[in-house]
Order: structure tokens, then sequence, then C-alpha cells
């Protein structure tokens, strides 16, 4: 059992999965200090200084902060729209190196079409 486990970590799946996850938190922090401490204090200027952390509605007991819920909103919309854009680039890339690959097929192809001709040909002789 033992031996499989090393197996299946040694894989190079749960090893990129692994190093995305410790990028993915790392990259979340830095974006959250972007969100809490450059754009919402820039919307919160451009829509007459309000300040959405300390946005809140008290009903009863209850403190609900929806300011900090639309900070984490406009989180998320940062985090997604970069991961969209990071595998946006990654496939643009992987595109490139099929089409690489194909033209390398290609030229494979016709190579092994003329050896053919001229190997007919020289039957023929």
């Amino acid at each position: 059992m033992l031996k499989d486990f090393k197996a299946f970590i040694a894989r190079g799946n749960v090893l990129d999965l692994a190093v995305g996850i410790i990028i993915g938190a790392a990259f979340s922090s830095i974006v959250s200090s972007l969100v809490d401490n450059v754009i919402m204090p820039l919307i919160g200027l451009l829509m007459g200084g309000i300040d959405f952390s300390s946005l809140s509605i008290i009903v009863g007991d209850a403190v609900i902060e929806y300011g900090i819920f639309i900070q984490r909103v406009v989180d998320f919309l940062i985090i997604a729209f970069s991961i969209f854009l990071f595998i946006r680039v990654i496939n643009s890339f992987k595109k490139k190196q099929a089409e690489t690959e194909e033209e390398v097929v290609e030229e494979i192809d016709e190579q092994t079409k003329l050896l053919t001709e001229i190997r007919d040909l020289l039957k023929e002789m």
C-alpha cells in the first residue's frame, strides 16, 4: 500500500495540483490586498467617500456586513478573470504547439509519399 501511495504522489498531476493550490493561495492573498487596499477605496472615493468595509445593517442582535461581502465579490471576480486570462494564454500556446506538430507530421507524410513514388519508378526500370 505504501508503494502504491508513493506512485500516486509521484505522478505529475498530483504534484502540479499541489503547486497550483499553493500558488493560488498566495495569489488570493495578493488579490485580496489589492481589492481591500487599492480598488475598494478608489470605488468608495468615486461613490462619494463610502468605506465599503464599514457598510452593515443591524437586524436585532445580528450585524449583516454587506460591505465586506461586496469586497469578497470583487475579489472573486478579479481572481476568476485572472485565471481566465492565464488559461487562455496556456491554450494559445498548446494550439501553436499542436499546429507545429501537425506541420511536422505533414512533412513526414510528404517525404513518405515521395519515397514511395521513387521506389515505384525504380521498380518500373
